[in-house]
């Protein structure tokens, strides 16, 4: 048994590995293309968050061939969020829902409200886009979730093809994504869920911050969801802990994503720090997508992209960048559901104790069902494969009523 799940799991990672590196190529062809019109937002938005502005039928392939795909009810919408001001934004995602009938406990379809991994910032690089190109890395994980008989509602996230730059890693807006991304599922009628059904949330690394905030926001921004659960992966709850891990790496364009998203999202102007390399590779992530960003800007020192030699990490001490990487921070919120952290001990993106410690915050904040479950998973990919096993099975947990276990005597 324990070798057949060592072969799955090997078999996963190359299977995530290769669609990232696929990834390259339908990134790079799709740069030059102009928005299509579905992305464009109108005018006026709906009145509620989560209320749709519109849907269409869309595919979902599992490879840039287009061989494999997916057999289910899948629909790109765009509906009405918040963004980090606290005005209404329109963000698009993508409602996928089984074909078959919901087998599972309870008589009604629980929604997985599914955040999405890092992206990167080019429009281009929207998972609604990708599913449909066969170029989203996760799409066999959410393939997993369709099997189990769950919809799934698969936000974009705020500028991320709608316009306006991706506004990478913000707390705020990114659990509003996620949570009225699950209201328009359930305001989808093609979906044929019903409004008050079972609801979920699970995301890795970006994502895993996403599904973090929606956890701690969801009391006051959502109270009305049916939320059963948050399982949330690599979190990147401390962003000038992660900064650290991150300049000078294999991703460092991961933090020139990071900055650039911050600044977007708090209306910074990165010019005076800047020098003109510094400025190339800023424009330069602002178009590409995750491996092509990997493979355009590895080891880069941000120290060489500053105009005092400075690396930017060391603006993060300082005003304005101090208050809004303060405001990033996750942990400090208890959840008012089950949560479970899952994080590599060998994760090469995200500290494991940044993870953690948000999972011990929690806990100390009043949280009183945290699972933080550890895993040896090599590298930040293998993190997130060896974890989603887990990451189903407590799903299901959570759908069927079971009591959920808290480490948090442990993690205090």
């Amino acid at each position: 048994m324990k070798s057949r799940l060592l072969r799955r799991a090997g078999t996963a990672l190359l299977a995530l590995t290769t669609a990232a590196t696929l990834g390259v190529v339908g990134a790079s062809s799709a740069q030059a293309e102009e928005r299509p019109p579905f992305y464009e937002p109108p005018a006026t938005l709906p009145a509620h968050n989560g209320d749709l502005v519109r849907s269409e039928p869309s595919v979902y392939y599992l490879d840039p061939l287009k061989a494999l795909k997916v057999d289910a009810h899948v629909h790109r919408v765009m509906y009405r969020s918040t963004d980090g001001h606290g005005e209404p934004i329109a963000v698009t995602g993508t409602v996928i829902t089984p074909k078959g009938a919901w087998r599972g406990p309870g008589e009604e379809r629980p929604v997985i409200g599914y955040a999405a991994g890092t992206q990167g910032l080019g429009d281009h690089c929207a998972p609604s886009r990708q599913l449909a190109n066969g170029t989203e890395y996760e799409g066999l994980f959410v393939k997993g979730l369709l099997a189990r008989g769950y919809a799934v509602a698969l936000t974009d996230y705020e500028g991320l093809g709608t316009p306006g730059l991706h506004t990478y890693v913000n707390r705020e807006v990114s659990g509003h994504a996620v949570l009225d991304a699950v209201r328009a599922a359930q305001n989808l009628p093609e979906a044929g869920l019903p409004d008050d059904g079972p609801v979920a949330v699970t995301g890795y690394s970006q994502g895993g911050g996403a599904a973090a905030a929606a956890a701690e926001l969801a009391p006051e921004y959502a109270p009305e969801l049916d939320l059963r659960g948050v399982a949330a992966g690599a979190v990147p709850a401390d962003l000038a802990r992660v900064a650290e891990n991150l300049d000078g790496s294999l991703y460092a364009a991961f933090l020139g994503y990071a900055v650039a998203g911050l600044a977007a999202g708090y209306d910074v102007d990165l010019r005076p720090y800047l020098n003109g390399k510094g400025e190339r590779m800023m424009e330069g992530v602002a178009e590409a997508c995750t491996a092509e960003a990997i493979l355009r800007y590895p080891f880069v020192r941000t120290s060489t992209l500053t105009e005092d030699g400075r690396p930017l990490t060391a603006y993060l001490d300082e005003e304005p960048f101090r208050e809004i990487v303060a405001g990033q921070r996750i942990g400090t919120r208890a959840p008012a559901v089950p949560t479970l952290v899952t994080h590599s001990l060998l994760d090469d993106v995200i500290p494991y104790g940044v993870g953690r410690r948000m999972a011990a915050g929690w806990c100390a904040a009043g949280a009183a069902d945290v699972t933080f479950a550890a895993n040896l998973g090599p590298t930040h990919v293998g993190g997130a494969v060896a974890a989603f096993p887990r990451v189903f099975g407590w799903l299901e947990d959570r759908f069927a009523g079971r009591d959920a276990s808290s480490d948090c005597g442990s993690l205090r």
